[in-house]
Order: structure tokens, then sequence, then C-alpha cells
């Protein structure tokens, strides 16, 4: 296995590397490679790689659904909130009615087999979409009217609604069509359920931060292990409680972000920088899910079925952003934002084979061509459209993050030592704020507040001050040092 690794990741950067510099999707290029190292083509990936695939792929996904939750303001989340919960819904209705109609004529399946094909097309793939829409968020394109966390939001609730009908067509399939009725309650059930979850670990680990100076990169360990433990917790309730982890484990970069902003965003740039592995085991190893033989066999009907949803699935997505205040060219890259398949379908596709359905064949044919041919179209599609028509916000999110870097400023709860009068502060607090700069400007600026604790071997009087930075500011060292150890009686 670890040849293998070393394998995806070496191939998988230098893949990437060579994308870019064609001006496409790093990500295609590392769907390309699972493709062709897979079983099914060149079989480079050892068996107990294969075997441990599907691991890898829930801890990247868990290490992007973090850095959603760490960057989903909640006054950009109120303004979609509406119209992401219909883009959650109403596309994907109108992409399984259309594969209803269309998957018995071409493909010979029956209206049950159709409706199970159409479930599991019928949801989109946070794995692609997701880091997209983060790349647009730190750089403010769309951030005015929120269209990147409408669509991030959207696109994560959408999969479980898709998941949640599939398995009430399953059921309905195997006999149990008597709980119907519970399948559907799940639905608003898991959601709450799971974003309540969130919520609550959110807030935990929030006291626990906040009362406990952990130094990087220990808080970011801390939450991969609490959501990785709620999947597992899923997993534990799976046929009892309905549950979605995965927007729990939103809901939790969500809370952080609310309570301690300073700390998420150290937090999210420390995930940025485990992002850049866990990207390639994700998108190397869905590739490598995809059976190309497979895909083949169902020609040109097969195409026709995918592409026929996907037009009814614009549709839908036109019609539920009716009244949004996005215009003809931003609906249209929602559209295409909406295209990509591949996480949902490559976890799923296969389960209609093991359930005995005559046409599960067939089914995971068309799924596996699904991720052919929109993991990459609709990678690039977002890509250039998203550079095209997103407008750049004048007070873009990301240049705090260049800012504090910039200038070199502490995280709170550190030890600073001020250089002209030797006493020692902490830093208690941080807000983001804006202010005018020469020519009348605004610009980021990064407010500090300061306490003067008194330390039993140090100086201190109890006095707070306000520290303000802005990008025409002295970086932070000039003036300022950052104390390791001093006073920390509960530091880990």
């Amino acid at each position: 296995m670890a040849a293998s690794l070393a394998f995806i990741i070496l191939v998988g950067f230098f893949a990437d590397a060579l994308f870019r510099r064609l001006r496409l999707p790093g990500l295609v290029g590392m769907l390309l490679v699972g493709v062709l190292v897979s079983p099914h083509v060149l079989d480079f990936l050892a068996p107990d790689m294969v075997a441990v695939s599907g691991d890898f792929r829930k801890i990247a996904l868990i290490v992007i659904l973090l850095r959603a939750g760490l960057e989903l303001r909640r006054d950009s989340l109120l303004k979609v909130g509406r119209y992401a919960l219909t883009l959650s819904v109403v596309p994907g209705l109108f992409e399984i009615a259309a594969i209803i109609a269309l998957a018995p004529p071409l493909l010979g399946l029956s209206l049950l087999e159709s409706a199970i094909l159409g479930c599991i097309l019928g949801a989109s793939s946070p794995a692609v979409i997701v880091p997209f829409m983060l790349d647009f968020m730190e750089r403010g394109k769309g951030a005015d009217k929120g269209i990147p966390t409408l669509i991030l939001g959207a696109s994560a609730i959408d999969d479980v609604v898709a998941i949640v009908y599939f398995t009430v067509l399953m059921g309905m399939y195997g006999g149990g069509g008597g709980r119907w009725l519970y399948h559907i309650l799940s639905i608003p059930i898991s959601i709450l359920v799971g974003i309540g979850s969130g919520f609550i670990l959110g807030y935990i680990l929030f006291q626990l931060f906040r009362r406990y100076d952990f130094k990087p990169p220990r808080r970011s360990i801390i939450l991969m292990g609490v959501a990785i433990a709620l999947t597992w917790v899923e997993d534990v309730l799976h046929g009892t409680v309905p549950m979605s982890a995965l927007l729990g484990v939103t809901a939790i970069g969500f809370v952080l972000l609310e309570r301690q902003e300073a700390i998420a965003h150290i937090i999210s740039r420390e995930l940025k920088r485990l992002w850049v592995f866990a990207e390639l085991l994700l998108f190397v190893l869905i590739g490598a899910q995809v059976n190309v033989k497979v895909a083949w066999e169902t020609g040109l009907a097969g195409a026709v079925v995918v592409l026929g949803g996907l037009a009814a699935r614009s549709i839908g997505t036109w019609l539920s952003l009716s009244g949004s205040e996005l215009n003809p060219k931003e609906k249209l890259f929602t559209i295409v934002a909406y295209i990509p398949k591949a996480t949902v379908q490559a976890a799923i596709g296969a389960v209609p084979i093991a359930a005995g359905i005559p046409g599960g064949e067939v089914i995971l044919a068309v799924a596996v061509l699904s991720i052919l041919l929109t993991s990459p179209a609709g990678a690039l599609g977002i890509k250039v459209l998203g550079e095209k028509i997103l407008v750049e916000s004048e007070r873009p999110s990301y240049s705090f993050k260049e800012l504090r870097e910039k200038l070199e400023l502490p995280r709170v709860g550190e030890r600073i030592l001020e250089a002209s009068t030797g006493l020692v502060w902490k830093v208690i607090g941080e807000k983001e704020t804006w202010r005018e700069v020469r020519g009348g400007k605004p610009a980021p600026c990064i407010s500090l507040t300061i306490w003067q604790e008194p330390f039993e071997s140090g100086p201190g009087e109890g006095a707070t001050r306000e520290l303000k930075f802005s990008p025409v500011d002295e970086p932070f060292v000039r003036k300022w040092s950052v104390l390791y150890g001093f006073g920390q009686r509960e530091e880990f």
C-alpha cells in the first residue's frame, strides 16, 4: 500500500501541475490519473489501497467540509437561506423526473429501476464543487450576492435529499415499502440531527479552545478527530436514528467561526495546507472507482439519459433562483456549478447490483458514465465561468488573511512583549473591520484586544488596550514579540 500511496501523491501532483499549466482545473488531471491507475485499466493500485480508499475519501471530504464551515459566515448564509433550500430540492427532483421518463425507452429499465438511477444521478458532488466555492469565497468573488455560499450550502443538503430518496426506493424494491413514511420523514430529521450535533460539538470545542491555549496545529488535530468521530456515530446509528454527519461537520466549523473568528481563520489556514495532500487522495481515488469498460457499454443511450437529466436539472435550478437578485449570467454560473457528479455516484452506484436488481449493471454503467462526462466538464466550466462572471467584492474577506500573514500578527491566547515598555500582554480578542486609508479608500483592518494579565511572575495591572493594523502599518514584530511559555499554566 505504501508504494500505491507514493504513486498517487507523485503522479497526482504532477498531473495537477500539468493541467494548471494548461489553464485547466488541476482536479481534472487527478481524476484522469485515478481512471488510468484503477483496477479497471492499468491496475497500479495495491488491493489494500483499493480496500481502504473509501475511508481515505471520507477523511478528505471531512477536511474540505470543515474548511467550508470555517468560511461560512452567518450574514452571507442568511442572505441566501431561502434560495439555498429550494436549490437543494427542486433541481434534483427535475433531474429524477427526466431520468424516469428517458431511462425506460432508452435503457430498458423499469420505472422503479429508472427512479433508483435518477436518485443516484440526482446528487451533485461536493468534492468537486466545494473547493472552487472556497477559492471564490477567499478571493471575494461573488461575495456581494453570496453566490459561492449559496452553492456550497445547497450542494451539501442536495446530497442528503438524494440519498434518502434512494434509500426509500431501494426499500420499496426489497419489499420494505411499508417504511416509506419513515424514510421520507428521515430527510428533515437527518438534516436537523446532523446540524444540531454539529452545533453542540462546535460549542464544546469553542469552550475547550477558549480555556486552553493549544499550540498549532493541535486545535486542527482535535477538530479533525471530533469530525471523524461524528461520521463514525452516523454509521453506528444507521437504521435507528437518521443523521447527516457531513452537515454536522460543516456546522462545527460554522460555530467556531461565529464564536472565535480569529481561531477559526487559523484552523482554516492549517486545514488548507492539509488539503493539498487530501485533495490528491480524494480525486485520484474517485477516479479509481470509475470502470471505463462498464461506462463504454452503455453507449450513446446512457449519455443521452445523463445529459437529459442535466438539462432538466438546469431548468429546475433556474426556477429555484426566480425572484433572487442574481442576473442571468450568475444564474448560468449556478447551473454549471451544479453539474459535476462524482462522490455519491461512486459511493452508491454499485448498491443496486449488490441488492440483486436486474438492471443493476446498467445503473452502475450510467453512474460511472455520469462521472466521466460531468466531473471534468463541470470543473472546467466552474473555473472558466466563475472567473468571467463572478464580480469581485470591493471588500473581499481574503484580504484579512493576507493582512494577517503580511503583518505577522499573533493569535488569540498568545502572550506578547511590548519592546518600548517591557510589559507583557495577552491577546484576548480579534476583530476584522474596515477603515479609510490614504485617498479615502476602504482597507481591511484587524483590531487586536490585549490584556495586561496580572501574572505572578511578571508585570501587569489588568489593563486592556486595542491595537489596529491595516496595510499601511508596520509589521507587528517591529514593536512587539510573541512570548512562548510565559505564564501559561493551561497550555497544550
